[in-house]
């Protein structure tokens, strides 16, 4: 059974500046939360600091977590509303039915695997250096080539809109804005995907002292969805969209559209 858990962050505690400045310790902190050692279930997790008082980790599981430690460390222990919301996560997906529209919001890492990028780091030129030289090239290897992230916010949007059909969903249109054809989707006043772009980030940490840096490209879309195929969105749902879903990428989550919401 599938829970989503929410834990609110003290950002003036040290605790919580070092897990949300870390995606990699971040990670660790939420796989701590679970009883079965060590994990082998799929596990997102996504950042939400949008308010800045009051920064929020969503995170979904398969098993029922205790993320009493992140409270205790990084959290509000002791105040109203401090301890974490866990919920069931089977009533939503028992919602989704094909036709049926919701209110999205998705954190990910929009990437394409090209053969011979361009611009690569010096890890990524003498990792090729070393693959091709001990393996042969990766037309010779089969396989899909080097990550590069997109970079630009029009690219970021594409990726997006090129993997929702897999994902069992259709972004419907809406006219565009003039901040949306500036992106490239269209004409202003033109219909366009319903969908936002509301952050964007390159994230950079190590996951030890002394270690690489790791680079993970990241952007978070919002926007309204119609389903498609509800199977394989419940499976985008569960299994999340994109890689480095260690470091806080892949979540998709679902809410109500404003006329759907029930009354008071």
């Amino acid at each position: 059974m599938p829970y989503l858990s929410k834990i609110a962050l003290n950002p003036r505690r040290p605790g919580a500046m070092r897990l949300l400045g870390n995606p990699h310790a971040m990670h660790a902190a939420v796989l701590a939360g679970l009883a079965q050692q060590p994990v082998t279930e799929r596990v997102l997790w996504r950042s939400e600091t949008t308010s800045p008082h009051r920064p929020e980790i969503l995170v979904l599981t398969d098993s029922r977590p205790d993320f009493t430690h992140i409270v205790e460390q990084a959290g509000w222990p002791d105040a109203d509303g401090g301890q974490p919301l866990v919920r069931d996560y089977t009533p939503l997906l028992d919602r989704i039915a094909v036709g049926r529209e919701f209110g999205f919001r998705l954190t990910a890492s929009p990437v394409q695997h090209l053969r011979h990028p361009q611009k690569m780091s010096d890890e990524q030129a003498a990792l090729r250096a070393k693959q091709e030289a001990m393996e042969g090239t990766c037309a010779q290897r089969k396989v899909r080539g080097f990550r590069v992230a997109h970079r630009t916010a029009a690219q970021q949007l594409a990726w997006l809109l090129g993997r929702a059909e897999r994902a069992g969903f259709h972004i419907p249109p809406v006219h565009m804005s003039p901040a949306a054809a500036d992106l490239g989707l269209g004409e202003p006043g033109q219909p366009a995907p319903d969908v936002a772009l509301t952050a964007r980030d390159t994230l950079r940490f190590r996951k030890h002292k002394g270690g690489r840096e790791v680079v993970v490209a990241s952007a978070t879309f919002q926007g309204r969805l119609r389903v498609t195929d509800a199977n394989a969105l419940r499976t985008a749902l569960l299994s999340g969209i994109g890689p480095s879903k260690a470091y806080g990428q892949g979540l998709l989550t679902l809410a109500p559209l404003p006329q759907e919401q029930p009354h008071a």
